[in-house]
Order: C-alpha cells, then sequence, then structure tokens
C-alpha cells in the first residue's frame, strides 16, 4: 500500500563493517527503513545490536560500508563533508543521551547556537531560543548554566537545541537514559507534544517502556531488524 505522507528517511540494505586487524566484524546487516514525515517511531533494541551504528549513520555521522541512504530526498551518500554538515545543522535535531550542552554557556546561548551556525542575527536568535525555552517551562531557567540545572532541565534545553531550527526529523538516541522517571515521564509527553504538532521522532532506546509510547517500533538485533510494526 501506498503511503500518502512524504518519506524523510529511506535506507536500503545498509552494511556496517568494522575492520579489526584482519578481522571483520559486521555491525549492521543489511538495515532497510523508511521514516515518514509525522511518524513517531522508535528503534528497539539492546546493548550491541548496532542501533547506535544505525543511528549514527541515519544522523549523518558516518557513513554505511554499502547501501543507499535519502534523507529527505538527499542523496547521502554522494554529499561531500561540507553538505554533511549541513544536513546535520538544517535537516536533523539531535537529542543526546548525555545533552552534550556547553558547560560554559547558559540554557538560551546553548539553544541559539544552531541558528548561530547558520549565520541568523543574534537578536533573532536570541528572541527564538527564549520562545522555545519558554514553551517548554524553563522562562526562569534562561540563564543557568547546565551545572545550575537539574537532568530533566537540561534534557529539556536539549529538546529546545534540537527543534529551534525546524528540521525535518529529531533524532534522540536514548533521550531518557539519564533521567529518573518523573523527568522521563516529562520527557515523553514533550515528545508526544512535538509530533503532535507534526515533527517526526525517531527516539533509539533499549527501554521497552519508552518504545511501547511511539506509535512505531522497529526492533533491532544483531545488526538485523527483525520486526516493522
Amino acid at each position: 500500500m501506498e503511503h500518502a505522507a512524504k518519506c524523510v528517511i529511506d535506507a536500503q540494505q545498509l552494511v556496517k563493517i568494522y575492520q579489526n586487524g584482519s578481522e571483520e566484524l559486521k555491525v549492521l546487516d543489511d538495515v532497510s527503513l523508511q521514516v515518514f514525515k509525522g511518524d513517531f517511531m522508535a528503534i528497539l533494541g539492546p546493548s550491541g545490536s548496532g542501533k547506535s551504528t544505525l543511528m549514527n549513520i541515519l544522523g549523518c555521522l558516518d557513513l554505511p560500508s554499502s547501501g543507499q541512504y535519502s534523507l529527505d530526498g538527499l542523496d547521502v551518500l554522494k554529499a561531500s563533508e561540507n553538505e554533511l554538515a549541513e544536513i546535520r545543522n538544517i535537516k536533523i535535531g539531535f537529542i543526546f543521551q548525555k545533552f552534550n550542552l556547553l558547560p560554559r554557556l547558559t540554557a538560551v546561548q546553548n539553544v541559539m547556537l544552531p541558528l548561530l551556525y547558520r549565520g541568523v542575527k543574534e537578536e533573532e536568535a536570541l528572541g527564538l531560543a527564549r520562545e522555545k525555552l519558554t514553551l517548554l517551562g524553563l522562562e526562569a531557567r534562561l540563564h543557568h548554566r547546565p551545572n545550575e540545572l537539574s537532568g530533566g532541565q537540561q534534557q529539556r534545553v536539549a529538546i529546545a537545541r534540537a527543534i529551534i531550527g525546524n528540521p525535518q526529523l529529531l533524532l534522540a538516541d536514548e533521550p531518557t537514559g539519564n533521567l529518573d522517571s518523573k523527568s522521563s515521564e516529562d520527557a515523553m509527553r514533550i515528545f508526544k507534544e512535538l509530533n503532535a504538532q507534526g515533527n517526526t521522532i525517531l527516539i533509539i532506546t533499549h527501554d521497552t517502556e519508552v518504545a511501547e509510547q511511539v506509535d512505531k517500533i522497529v526492533y533491532i538485533r544483531d545488526g538485523k531488524i527483525y520486526e516493522n510494526h
């Protein structure tokens, strides 16, 4: 059956092989995956399943050994390093388990960064960053540095930074991995709200409780995708 929505991720027969001396380690084995605009999907798998390698390829942080991958209609494997950097900045919003906030910058300064990299004027970037942080309930924490924020608050700053440029794809790597249960619930509620607003979200996780809250689950084990719901 044809899918009416636009295809954001189209990955076909991805293979990733790492060379360890004379041995080859196949981390991804013939992985095919499609993600459509508006999808709220999880890639679920245990440690060592290949999910982090897959995330790095989907996020244009690494390239497969073979296969095909297009993101928002662009052939990623034919892109130059500069084009890949532009894709990461414009097309993808990353949310990492360890938040990856710059410690010397305040919350609002961290959120502004992607726009400043694009050449957006500082005043405009500041206004948009304030707006996103306020939407996520952090209006009283704009000028706090990461070490002055709780884990849940740092995660919300990271989410604000990911969405500020209106990317085609939100890619979240174990987004609740460093959070307590209350903050995890808050993060998933925010993801659901963002998805309801039309954002395409792909969560990489080992946590079945997280995966059960999305609309589609892809299971990965030993570098292979086994079920696609």
